[in-house]
């Protein structure tokens, strides 16, 4: 009886954690057909990704449910480029944890770090209350090295809704593995794992990112992350998380200092924080030999 109450008392910190952050960002969570100028959930099924017969069929399957859960969007603007958002002392996920006491919750963040006259940050938040399986590919990619994330941090994109020059250069439906491509910096803290993409560090994504800009109130996309599988015991793959952007606006962002205190740094429990400082000449395919619908980026 009283392991119940203790289980549920878990799944009730677990949901009211993720309401308030799920419904706390600048960037609003919105209906995933109707919604504009925020960001939804798309079910896993619409992305195809490697399925169990791949390596030796190259066949692909909708992914299925996440890996772990949808726990809220960042839209963040400053004057510089916004580097480990989650050690901040004003990073309100982390604020969320402490003040619920959700010691048992583990927050993987993805931070797509957009250059320009003022600096952006897309940060998406994804997090389990259960302990990730030992010896699984995601386990293995958080406790891992920089060199194996690198060559298996893997984005997929999908095209909802855009401007037809959008599509042509993007492709409807794309996969990119983002440590082969750009620079990417990977940071471990006591319940939480940051991956920071500089996009600013190849000259075509930030020339795509540019055109994308210009019409982002017209473009919905959906954007998935996986670590790729690369032998087949870990077949099939499985997003560990997915959002959708829809028709995002610029000046929804909301400001902050690029200075901060590193209140968690200072106090010596961040581990970690490698990253790939080799700039890639140009963005990478998912896969040589792969299907058309692995287009580049």
């Amino acid at each position: 009886m009283c392991s119940t109450k203790h289980k549920n008392k878990e799944e009730t910190t677990f949901a009211d954690w993720r309401h308030e952050t799920i419904n706390g960002g600048s960037l609003k969570h919105v209906s995933l057909e109707t919604g504009s100028n925020g960001w939804a959930s798309p079910p896993g099924d619409l992305f195809s990704l490697r399925s169990r017969n791949y390596l030796t069929k190259k066949n692909k399957s909708p992914s299925g449910p996440y890996l772990l859960q949808p726990a809220g969007v960042d839209w963040l603007r400053s004057t510089s480029k916004l580097d480990h958002v989650l050690s901040r002392a004003d990073n309100r996920v982390i604020n969320a944890l402490r003040k619920y006491d959700a010691k048992k919750t583990f927050i993987l963040a993805v931070n797509l770090q957009v250059p320009g006259r003022d600096h952006h940050s897309a940060v998406f938040y994804f997090a389990t209350d259960e302990p990730v399986q030992p010896g699984s590919l995601l386990y293995r990619f958080i406790n891992g090295d920089d060199a194996f994330r690198n060559q298996r941090f893997k984005i997929v994109n999908r095209i909802v809704k855009g401007p037809w020059i959008v599509k042509a250069t993007v492709g409807n439906y794309s996969a990119c593995l983002l440590g082969k491509a750009l620079n990417c910096y990977y940071y471990n803290g006591p319940n939480y794992m940051e991956i920071d993409v500089d996009i600013g560090s190849s000259k075509i994504a930030t020339a795509i990112l540019k055109l994308a800009l210009g019409c982002v109130t017209a473009v919905t996309i959906d954007m998935g992350f996986v670590v790729e599988a690369q032998e087949e015991e870990d077949l099939p793959e499985r997003l560990f998380g997915a959002v959708r952007v829809c028709q995002m606006e610029m000046s929804s962002a909301t400001f902050v200092d690029s200075v901060s205190t590193n209140v968690m740094a200072c106090k010596g429990v961040v581990a970690g924080g490698h990253g790939n400082r080799v700039q890639a000449s140009e963005l990478h395919d998912d896969d040589d030999d792969d299907d058309d619908d692995d287009d580049d980026m």
